[in-house]
C-alpha cells in the first residue's frame, strides 16, 4: 500500500496545526459558526445530532493493521468505543468532542491518515474494487490510479470550491465492485488489442434526491491521459454546474440538462486545451507510485499441496456447518493458488450494520497482521476482507473469528444489508435507519432461510441523499417525514453492478414498526413465484412488481 514521502507527512502536519489554530480560535469565540463552518468541513468535522461527527479518509478502502489499530485506538480514547464504517469506504466517529478533534488529526497523522476532504463541496474519497489486484478477472489494478487521482485532486486549488461534492469511483475489472455507474464519475479501465491500458470515462451518475445511471462519455482513454480528462470534466461542472439551487447542483443534473452527447463534446473541447500539458501521467511517476501495490511474499504452494489443503478443508467443511457456510458465502477466488480473500461481515445480528467496537477493530487488525500480510480492505458494502489468506489457514482463522462473533456467513444474503446511521446520528436524516435494519435482522435471522433465499440486496436510507444506497437495493427502504412523523417507502428493482439499476417506489409509505414485515411479505412472493435457482432480482425482473404490490398493501393502512 501507499506509503507517505516527505512531502506527504509535512502537508497533513502542517493541516493539523491550521485545524488545530482553527479550532482553538472558534472555542474562545474568535470565530463565529458561519466562519468556522467551511473551516471544519475541509477538515471532516459535521455536526450531527448529539455530537461532532468526524469522517476519515480510507483512500480507495485500503487498510495497514497499524492504521486500524490506530482507528481503534481513537474509538476508545475519544468517542465510545465503536466507529461505523461507510459505504464511501471511510470510517466515522459519532460522539469525539470538538476540542478533542485536532488532537485526533493528529493522531491519524502518525500513520499516514487524515479527514482532508471527506466533507465539503469538493472531490471526496475515489472508491474502488475491494479485491483490486488479487481479483482473477481483473484487466488492471485500479489502485495506482486511485493514488494518482487522490494525489492530483487532493487541495486542487481549482477544485476546492465546486457546486457540491464530487465521487469518483474506479473499477479495473470484468465485474463492476465498485458502482462506477452510479457516480460522478466512473472510470472502468481495461486493455486494448494491443495490450495498452485505457479508459472508459462515465459522467452524470448518482444517487440521491434524483438518481441517475452514469453516460459514457469517452471510450478508450490513454491512461497517461486520465487526469487531464477528468480535469476537463471538473472544469465544465465548475464552469456551468448550478450554485444556485442546492438540489440541482450535482453534475447528473448538468449532463442531463443539455444531453451526455452535448457533455461530451464541451468536455472534449476543453480538453484539448490541457490534453498532452502538465497533468499528463509520466511513466516514471506512475511505476514509481505503482510499487507501492505490488504482490505480497506468498508462498509458493504446488499443484499437489493445493489439492492435499483443499481436501483438508473438505474434510473439515463435511464436520463443521457453520466453517462450511463461511466459506461458501465470505470466501473469494483468490489469482495466487493457494489463497483465497476472506470477506469479515459486519452485519451481526442486533447491532448496527457497518459498526465496529474497539475490540472487533483490534482483533481483525492482529489477523490481518497474522493471515493477511498486515493489510485489509474496506468494502463499499461495510464489510471488511482479508485479501491473501493462504487456504491452509482457514479453520483456524474461521474458529478465532466465529469466538469473537465475526464468523457471520452472510456476505450476499438479505441480512447483509446496508444502512447509513440514520435519524439516530445525522441531522440530516428524516428517519431513522438503524432500528430498521434491527428489525429486518430479527425477521430474517434464520441462517436456513437467508441461504434458501440466495443473493439479494438490501440497503436503507435515513433521507433522500441516499448514503445507504437504497436506490440500488434490490429491496430498497427510504426513511420519509410526513407532518412530523417517520414513515418508509420501499422500492424494488436496484441493482449495482454490470448492469446497474435505479428501484421504483411500489406505492405508499409505510410505519416503521410495519417495515420488517413488508419485507417478509416481498420474500414471500419471492419463494412463491421463482424458478429453480433464480435470484429475487431475475424473479422481480420476469413477473414485474405488481404481485409484490398486491401481498404488501392486501388489507394493509399505508400513507
Amino acid at each position: 500500500m501507499y506509503k507517505y514521502d516527505d512531502y506527504d507527512h509535512a502537508l497533513v502536519r502542517e493541516r493539523v496545526a491550521q485545524f488545530r489554530n482553527q479550532t482553538e480560535r472558534f472555542l474562545k469565540d474568535e470565530l463565529t459558526d458561519e466562519e468556522f463552518r467551511p473551516l471544519r468541513l475541509q477538515n471532516g468535522l459535521y455536526i450531527q445530532r448529539h455530537a461532532p461527527m468526524l469522517r476519515v479518509a480510507i483512500p480507495y478502502g485500503l487498510l495497514g493493521a497499524k492504521q486500524l489499530h490506530k482507528l481503534a485506538d481513537i474509538a476508545a480514547k475519544y468517542d465510545r468505543n465503536y466507529a461505523h464504517f461507510t459505504t464511501r469506504q471511510n470510517i466515522q466517529y459519532n460522539w469525539p468532542a470538538l476540542e478533542n478533534v485536532p488532537a485526533i488529526l493528529a493522531e491519524l497523522a502518525e500513520v499516514e491518515m487524515h479527514a482532508i476532504q471527506t466533507s465539503g463541496n469538493c472531490i471526496r474519497n475515489t472508491t474502488s474494487d475491494p479485491f483490486a489486484g488479487i481479483a482473477k478477472d481483473e484487466f488492471v489494478d485500479p489502485r495506482p490510479f486511485c493514488e494518482l487521482i487522490r494525489q492530483w485532486s487532493t487541495f486542487h486549488p481549482e477544485f476546492a470550491h465546486l457546486p457540491r461534492k464530487f465521487k469518483i469511483a474506479v473499477n479495473g475489472a470484468a465485474e463492476d465492485r465498485a458502482a462506477v455507474q452510479v457516480h460522478d464519475i466512473g472510470v472502468n479501465l481495461t486493455r486494448n488489442a494491443a495490450g495498452e491500458v485505457v479508459a472508459q470515462v462515465l459522467a452524470g451518475g448518482g444517487l440521491g434526491r434524483t438518481p441517475v445511471i452514469g453516460s459514457v462519455i469517452k471510450n478508450d482513454l490513454p491512461w497517461q491521459e486520465l487526469l487531464t480528462y477528468i480535469e476537463a470534466v471538473m472544469r465544465v461542472y465548475n464552469r456551468y454546474g448550478r450554485r444556485d439551487n442546492l438540489y440541482k447542483a450535482r453534475i447528473k443534473i448538468l449532463v442531463r440538462a443539455i444531453g451526455p452527447e452535448e457533455f461530451s463534446r464541451q468536455v472534449e473541447e476543453e480538453w484539448q486545451h490541457i490534453k498532452g500539458g502538465v497533468s499528463v501521467i509520466p511513466q516514471k511517476e506512475f511505476d514509481r507510485v505503482s510499487s507501492f501495490f505490488t504482490a505480497p511474499a506468498y508462498e509458493q504452494f504446488s499443484a499437489e499441496q493445493v489439492a492435499t489443503i483443499a481436501e483438508q478443508n473438505r474434510g473439515l467443511r463435511a464436520k463443521h456447518v457453520g466453517f462450511d457456510r463461511w466459506l461458501t458465502r465470505n470466501a473469494r477466488e483468490h489469482r495466487q493458488p493457494g489463497y483465497v480473500a476472506i470477506s469479515i461481515s459486519l452485519k451481526r445480528p442486533g447491532i448496527a450494520p457497518g459498526d465496529a467496537t474497539t475490540d472487533e477493530m483490534h482483533l481483525i487488525a492482529d489477523l490481518a497482521e497474522q493471515y493477511s500480510f498486515g493489510e485489509l480492505r474496506v468494502t463499499h458494502e461495510q464489510n471488511f476482507v482479508l485479501s491473501d489468506v493462504a487456504e491452509q489457514d482457514l479453520f483456524e482463522l474461521w474458529s478465532t473469528l466465529k469466538e469473537h462473533n465475526l464468523a457471520m456467513p452472510n456476505i450476499g444474503l438479505v441480512s447483509d444489508m446496508i444502512a447509513c446511521p440514520g435519524g439516530d446520528f445525522c441531522s440530516l436524516a428524516n428517519a431513522k435507519s438503524i432500528p430498521i435494519a434491527l428489525g429486518i435482522q430479527e425477521a430474517v435471522d434464520n441462517l436456513d432461510y437467508q441461504f434458501d433465499l440466495g443473493d439479494l440486496s438490501l440497503n436503507i436510507s435515513g433521507c433522500i441523499n441516499s448514503c445507504g444506497h437504497h436506490h440500488i437495493g434490490n429491496i430498497g427502504i427510504l426513511g420519509v417525514d410526513k407532518n412530523g412523523e417517520e414513515w418508509y417507502q420501499v422500492t424494488l428493482g436496484g441493482r449495482q453492478g454490470n448492469e446497474a439499476s435505479i428501484g421504483k417506489v411500489i406505492g405508499k409509505s409505510f410505519y416503521a414498526e410495519d417495515v420488517p414485515g413488508v419485507v417478509v411479505k416481498l420474500l414471500e412472493v419471492y419463494v412463491r413465484e421463482r424458478h429453480e435457482d433464480e435470484l429475487f432480482i431475475d424473479t422481480l425482473d420476469r413477473i414485474g412488481a405488481e404481485p409484490f404490490k398486491d401481498h404488501v398493501y392486501a388489507n394493509k393502512e399505508a400513507a
